[in-house]
């Protein structure tokens, strides 16, 4: 098994050492030990830094993806999980394509004023109730 030292996990994942250090009072990553001051990792550390920059990068949290990565053997990802968390993408997804193409309309807009073009009232409509949802939502 090949050991790495902080500043070397740094450089090959990208993360500062403060991450790492972070990630593994977290629970998320392991040191196998110390070299001097420096904590040490063994290699296989990289491929779980990578399965975290995965999870974050869909918009798991860092408590989501540490109940992923708990099992001993290998990450325990809950499928449905996954799938709950895709369908959450799409309809993000879906509500920034409109917005974009609401935006589109309006720099394109031949309307003298946008307050008079009815794309443009649409666009105003549904970014007020998605507003009021994120009000509702963050009580």
């Amino acid at each position: 098994m090949k050991e790495l030292d902080i500043g070397t996990v740094a450089r090959w994942s990208g993360l500062p050492a403060s991450t790492l250090r972070y990630y593994e009072e977290k629970g998320l990553i392991r040191s196998i030990g110390r070299n001097g001051l420096r904590r040490v990792f063994a290699e296989s550390v990289l491929q779980r830094l990578s399965l975290i920059a995965l999870g974050r990068t869909a918009g798991f949290s860092l408590e989501d993806i540490a109940g992923m990565l708990a099992s001993e053997g290998g990450p325990a990802i809950d499928r449905e999980r996954l799938e709950r968390k895709a369908e959450q993408l799409d309809q993000t997804i879906r509500r920034l394509s409109a917005i974009r193409d609401g935006l589109r309309h309006a720099a394109a807009c031949p309307a003298e004023n946008h307050l008079a073009c009815p794309t443009f009232q649409r666009l105003m409509t549904l970014a007020s109730r998605q507003a009021s949802r994120s009000r509702a939502t963050a009580r």
